[in-house]
C-alpha cells in the first residue's frame, strides 16, 4: 500500500507577519497587494515572454474558479478567470498553472474528476488567444480514458513554437489502495501547435514517484525534465531526462540521493534555464533530517555539478528556483529552526558561494501552506505563497534592489 506521506513533517508550527522591506544584501523584499482575494490557495507563478503571471483558485462553497493576475509597472493587473467547475479535484501540492507562449498565446490547466474514486481526475488544458478574455473549449493532453490520476503537470513554451507539458499519469494503476492503487505511475510528454494540434504522447518513464510534482523547461540545445523516479526497490530519487532531436533521452539521476522510502514525500524537483545554463533544486532526506539543495549545469542538462544545500537547520522542501542572468540563481525553501516554519530565498552561485538566507515570511508546516513559488522577470523577483488570516489567501512580495550582475548591496525599495 502506498500512503502519501510528507517527509519530516513538524507539527505546531505557527505562522509570522512577512518581514517588510527585509534586505540580505543582494535583494530587497517588501510585500505587495495580492490581486487574490480570501479563500484562494495553490498560487502558481509562470515567468515565459517576459512577464509574470500568477495563478491560483479561489473556493466558494463547492465551486472552485481558476483565476490569473499579470505582473505589471504599476503593479497587478485585475485578476481574470479561466474556468470555473464544481466537479474539480482540488489539492494543495498539485496545482493549476497559466503560462504566455511566444506568440502571446496564454495557457492553462487545472484538475477535473472523471470518475467517483478520489484519484480519479484528468488533466484539462485550454487556451486564450485574446489576453485571457475568453477561452477554448478545453480538452485532455491523456486519451487513454481510464478513470486514474493524471496531474502534477508542468507547461512550458516549446523550442520554437507551440506548448509542450509533462505529468503523471496513472492509468497502469489498479484499484484504490491508500486512494493511488496498485501498478505504476508514469510520466508522459505531448505538445500542442500554434494551430492547436496535438502530438503524440510519449512516456518518458513508466515507473515514477506517485505524487510529487515535476518540472520542464526548455534550453539553447532541447527541453529537460526533471521529477522524482522510483526505482524496485523505493529509491525515489530525482531523474533528468532530455528532449534530443525529437526523442527523450532515458533518465538518469540528477544526484545519487539514495533516499529509500516507501512512500510518497510529496515533493518535487524544480528547474530553471537560460540558454545552455540550467539550475535545479530539489529535496531528499540525509540522516533523517530534511535537505533541500541546488545544483548547477553548463551544457543544458547533461551533466550538473555538486549539490549545494540550501538549508541551514533543516528542510521540509517544496523548493523553488530562478537562474538569474549572470548564471547565479535565487533559490528558495520552506526552513524548520526552532519550531518556526520559514519561506526562505538566497543567492547561490554555481561555485558554491551562497549569501545569508532572508525569510520572505513565516509559514505553516502544514499542507495547508501548499508550494510556495518564485519568479523572475524585468529585473524582479516576485513571491507568492498561501497565508492564514483568519482564512487562507495567496500573498505576495516583490524582490527589487539588485542591478546586473547581482553582487551588489541592496538599499530597501522604498515605493
Amino acid at each position: 500500500m502506498r500512503f502519501i506521506v510528507v517527509a519530516c513533517l513538524c507539527v505546531g508550527l505557527t505562522v509570522t507577519a512577512l518581514s517588510q522591506g527585509r534586505s540580505g544584501g543582494w535583494v530587497s523584499i517588501r510585500e505587495v497587494a495580492s490581486p487574490a482575494m480570501a479563500e484562494s490557495a495553490q498560487p502558481q507563478l509562470s515567468a515565459a515572454s517576459g512577464a509574470v503571471i500568477l495563478s491560483w483558485i479561489e473556493r466558494e462553497g463547492p465551486k472552485s474558479t481558476l483565476k490569473f493576475a499579470e505582473r505589471t509597472a504599476s503593479g497587478w493587473s485585475e485578476p481574470r478567470v479561466v474556468s470555473a467547475g464544481t466537479d474539480w479535484f482540488v489539492n494543495w501540492a498539485d496545482v493549476p498553472s497559466v503560462i504566455r507562449l511566444g506568440d502571446g498565446t496564454l495557457a492553462a490547466h487545472w484538475l477535473q474528476k472523471s470518475g467517483p474514486g478520489t484519484y480519479a481526475y484528468d488533466v484539462r488544458l485550454a487556451f486564450s488567444k485574446d489576453q485571457g478574455k475568453t477561452w477554448s473549449a478545453s480538452v485532455t493532453p491523456h486519451h487513454d480514458g481510464t478513470n486514474t490520476e493524471h496531474g502534477f503537470a508542468s507547461l512550458f513554451q516549446m523550442p520554437g513554437a507551440g506548448l509542450g507539458l509533462v505529468w503523471l499519469d496513472g492509468r497502469a494503476m489498479k484499484g484504490e489502495h491508500a486512494g493511488h492503487g496498485s501498478g505504476d505511475m508514469s510520466l508522459r510528454f505531448t505538445s500542442f501547435g500554434n494551430d492547436g494540434r496535438q502530438g503524440a504522447e510519449v512516456p518518458l518513464d513508466v515507473r515514477v514517484c506517485e505524487c510529487c510534482p515535476t518540472s520542464a523547461v526548455a534550453t539553447s540545445d532541447g527541453v529537460i525534465a526533471a521529477f522524482r523516479d522510483r526505482s524496485p526497490e523505493e529509491v525515489r530519487d530525482i531523474a533528468i531526462a532530455r528532449l534530443e532531436g525529437g526523442k527523450w533521452t532515458q533518465p538518469v539521476p540528477l544526484h545519487q540521493d539514495g533516499w529509500k522510502v516507501p512512500a510518497c514525500p510529496v515533493n518535487g524537483p524544480v528547474l530553471s534555464a537560460r540558454g545552455s545554463n540550467v539550475a535545479a533544486a530539489w529535496f531528499t532526506v540525509q540522516n533523517d533530517e530534511g535537505r533541500s539543495f541546488v545544483a548547477f549545469s553548463k551544457d543544458a542538462g547533461r551533466t550538473f555539478g555538486p549539490p549545494i544545500r540550501l538549508d541551514d537547520v533543516a528542510s521540509l522542501g517544496r523548493v523553488d528556483i530562478e537562474l538569474l542572468p549572470d548564471g547565479s540563481a535565487a533559490a528558495s525553501w520552506i526552513e524548520v529552526d526552532q519550531d518556526r516554519a520559514q519561506f526562505r530565498v538566497r543567492h547561490v552561485e554555481p561555485s558554491g558561494k551562497k549569501s545569508a538566507p532572508i525569510s520572505v515570511a513565516g509559514i505553516e508546516s502544514g499542507r495547508t501552506s501548499g508550494y510556495p513559488r518564485m519568479a523572475f522577470a524585468n529585473n524582479e523577483l516576485i513571491f507568492a505563497w498561501t497565508a492564514r488570516q483568519g482564512t487562507l489567501r495567496v500573498m505576495t512580495a516583490s524582490g527589487r534592489g539588485f542591478t546586473t550582475g547581482f553582487r551588489t548591496r541592496v538599499q530597501d525599495e522604498g515605493s
